[in-house]
Parts: C-alpha cells; sequence; structure tokens
C-alpha cells in the first residue's frame, strides 16, 4: 500500500488503519516509490485548490492519471475522493485529476455535514455489499455531483447524496474509515481485498 504525501492528509491514522489488517505500507511523495505499490490511497484534509496545487508541485497528478488509465488500483478518503474528479467549486472553479467524471459543489442547503451517518450501497457491489447500513465518520461541506453509473454507496444528509464513488479500480470515499472503528476496517479491509483480486 502507498500512502501519497503532499503534505495535506489523515496519514498516520490512515497508516495505522491499514496495518492493523496486517498491511505492509509505505508513505511517500516521490513517484518513483508510489509507483512500485500494488494499491494508492490519496487522503486528504483541506481545500480543494490548495490540493491540486501541491500534487502538480510534486509531480503526483502524471502519476495517478497513469494509474488510472491502466486501472491500477487507487483510492481516495475525503479530500482524496473529490480529487479524483473532475472539479471543484470549493472557493473558486479547479480542475482536479478528472478520474472520475463529475464535479464538488456546496450542499444546496448550506451546513457542515459533521458526525456519524450510514452508508447504503447504491449498486450491486461486493466491495461494499457487507458494509450496507454500517455507519462512518463524515466531516465535509461538499458533495460529490456527477453521473449515476459512478456512485456506489448514498448517505443522507438533508438530502442524500454520494459517499461512495467508483470507476473501475479506482474507489472514492467521501467519509473517514480511518476515523470510523470497526465499520472503517471492514470497509477498507474489503476495498484492499476486492482490489486485489480485480
Amino acid at each position: 500500500m502507498g500512502i501519497i504525501d503532499y503534505g495535506m492528509g489523515n496519514h498516520a491514522s490512515v497508516s495505522n488503519s491499514l496495518r492493523k489488517l496486517g498491511l505492509r505500507v509505505s508513505k511517500s511523495a516521490d513517484p518513483k516509490v508510489l509507483e512500485l505499490t500494488d494499491i494508492l490511497v490519496l487522503p486528504g484534509v483541506g481545500a480543494f485548490p490548495i490540493a491540486m496545487k501541491e500534487l502538480k508541485k510534486r509531480g503526483l497528478v502524471s502519476l495517478l492519471k497513469s494509474r488510472a488509465e491502466i486501472d491500477k488500483p487507487i483510492i481516495g478518503i475525503c479530500l482524496g475522493m473529490q480529487l479524483l474528479t473532475s472539479g471543484s467549486w470549493e472557493h473558486e472553479y479547479t480542475t482536479g485529476l478528472d478520474i472520475i467524471p463529475g464535479e464538488i459543489q456546496p450542499f444546496i442547503e448550506g451546513g457542515w455535514h459533521i458526525g456519524w451517518n450510514t452508508l447504503e450501497v447504491a449498486q450491486e457491489d461486493l466491495i461494499l455489499n457487507k458494509c450496507n447500513g454500517l455507519t462512518y465518520f463524515f466531516n465535509h461541506s461538499f458533495h460529490y455531483n456527477g453521473p449515476d453509473q459512478f456512485k456506489f454507496g448514498l448517505t443522507t444528509y438533508k438530502r442524500p447524496f454520494a459517499s461512495v464513488i467508483r470507476k473501475g479500480n479506482t474507489i472514492g470515499l467521501q467519509f473517514h474509515p480511518e476515523k470510523s472503528q470497526q465499520s472503517g476496517l471492514i470497509l477498507l479491509q474489503s476495498i484492499v481485498e476486492g482490489l486485489a483480486n480485480a
């Protein structure tokens, strides 16, 4: 497992959760090091425009896009999920990695979604099926808006929104599995096993 270090992520918690599952984890900002890993993890805490700037500065955009083109596994967490999309309207419109079509927009009703909430599986998916109805920790005020074909999990905050998006072996989680106790470990293990066997 390769955790992408671009200066904006909850790296320690993500690493600890993956190691609890018995996985070998390396954290790096070096594309050459990350290229050697089987699965890339893109965590994130902060603002979309700054995050994209940091990814570009470290030469990580081309790494992520080239991996996605050959369908090598990528997991995006919270802001990391949002970065996988075409772009975001946070502060100003900023182009994203454009791996999963769709945009990141603020909740129409406004407000900040923070706390525990339920995952509802929206499409049949072996990775997610065992997690249907489990609760996860959220902390965000923007959400994914894109084609239904990429929405694999839904959560309701004032209205339903996509909390899990997927295209091929690229999966984005709007919540924090690394802060979601046993539910998070169950999901991470299912994702890793599912992507490794894809």
